[in-house]
């Protein structure tokens, strides 16, 4: 359902110009849910954003659907890292939640009980009236989770969305992630620093090189479903595919020591 195809982007012009990725090309079946990792500054977050049209590519093409992606595209959504600048903290947590939908629903009424039901998806269903700086920051998140859902989409973008919470939080939120995908279906890209998350959650593990970042490998997660976070990874299985991960992002494989394509 998402097709991205020899894809550049550069920041900057002349001397100046900074290439963050390289001639990345991917594919991404309908409720698949594929795992980006790489080192810091290797454009992972740079290639998030321009499937989700935020940026646009130097060159390449990006399709949903066979949609060429040119501007944001409906029903789809993005959670950010920071959730204390991604939320409103003037507006409460219910009316947080329902801001999307104003773009297609009118009604403010039919809104908040898409919000309400959002957040009970995500179990948060009593703090529809709250702030968002009277949440702790793990709910804070499923807040976004719960904003990023209000509006069904059918492509979810995480960039790094748990790297600002606590261990025990983000193992809880990688459950959320996961009880969200299999429940409603949606196919699901996640940016991610942290080797293990990006095996425990992910059905592929796409591994970028240094910037300019290209695909240096792209693996698949055979681990049983559901997933749990102390029997699946004690899977010698497991341990086997976080090992090759972390060995290929510290393997610092420069884009220019890759074989043509």
């Amino acid at each position: 359902m998402l097709e991205v195809t020899d894809l550049t982007r550069t920041y900057g012009h002349g001397d100046a110009a900074h290439v963050a990725i390289e001639g990345v090309s991917l594919s991404v079946a309908d409720g698949e849910l594929v795992s980006i990792v790489g080192p810091s500054g290797c454009g992972k977050s740079t290639l998030l954003r321009c499937v989700a049209g935020l940026l646009t590519p130097t060159s390449g093409r990006i399709e949903l659907n066979g949609a060429l992606v040119e501007r944001v595209p409906d029903r789809l959504s993005v959670v950010f890292q920071d959730y204390s600048r991604s939320l409103y903290p003037w507006l409460t947590v219910q009316d947080n939640v329902a801001l999307p939908l104003r773009r297609t629903e009118r009604s403010r009424k039919a809104r908040r009980a898409a919000a309400g039901a959002s957040l009970a998806a995500i179990g948060l269903p009593g703090v529809a009236h709250k702030y968002p700086w009277q949440l702790s920051g793990g709910m804070q998140q499923r807040v976004a989770i719960a904003r990023a859902l209000a509006c069904d989409p059918i492509l979810l973008l995480m960039d790094e969305p748990f790297g600002s919470v606590d261990a025990q939080t983000r193992e809880d939120l990688e459950d959320l992630t996961l009880r969200v995908r299999q429940e409603r279906g949606i196919t699901i890209m996640v940016v991610t620093h942290d080797i293990d998350e990006s095996v425990y959650v992910g059905d592929r593990v796409i591994v970028l090189t240094p910037g300019p970042g290209r695909i240096l490998a792209d693996l698949p997660v055979n681990l049983p479903q559901p997933r749990d976070q102390t029997a699946t990874k004690e899977l010698p299985e497991f341990v086997h595919l976080r090992a090759e991960v972390s060995r290929l992002v510290r393997s610092r494989t420069p884009s220019s020591a890759l074989p043509a394509s």
